[in-house]
């Protein structure tokens, strides 16, 4: 009797650890709220191209371009009232391929989205050689 207490105990103990978080290795614990992310799995996602062509269009409409969406080249994802993306895309000017970064803010539940920033990558060297390996054979 005095062992099945024992265990019992033992048990009780080990699940308030654990809830309370000590064991817990939970990726979310580790982010910091608020903060900006790479998004993982973002090539060949038709979300997300969807909204670097969105990106593009707007900035079509707002500045009275002609950019042409070529494809997003890096996505990054903040938690915000929905979610802000941070994309650099490479989108088609005058026949020259040029990099641009965009911010896309997206509530979803209220069917909401807005671009919030376009820019010109002013310093393409910003990105990592991993990132321009994506670009090297167009």
């Amino acid at each position: 009797m005095n062992s099945k207490i024992c265990v019992l105990l033992a048990l009780v103990v080990l699940c308030t650890i654990c809830e309370v978080g000590f064991c817990r290795y939970d990726i979310v614990t580790i982010k910091k709220v608020g903060g900006v992310l790479d998004s993982i799995g973002f090539q060949n996602s038709a979300k997300f191209e969807s909204l670097g062509r969105f990106a593009v269009d707007e900035y079509n409409k707002r500045e009275n371009a002609l950019l042409v969406f070529a494809r997003v080249l890096k996505v990054k994802e903040q938690v915000v009232a929905g979610k802000l993306y941070h994309l650099t895309l490479m989108a088609i000017d005058a026949n020259r391929k040029k990099i641009y970064e965009a911010k896309v803010w997206v509530k979803p539940w209220v069917n909401f989205k807005q671009l919030q920033e376009f820019k010109h990558a002013k310093d393409s060297s910003q990105l990592a050689a991993v990132d321009l390996g994506i670009i090297q054979g167009l």
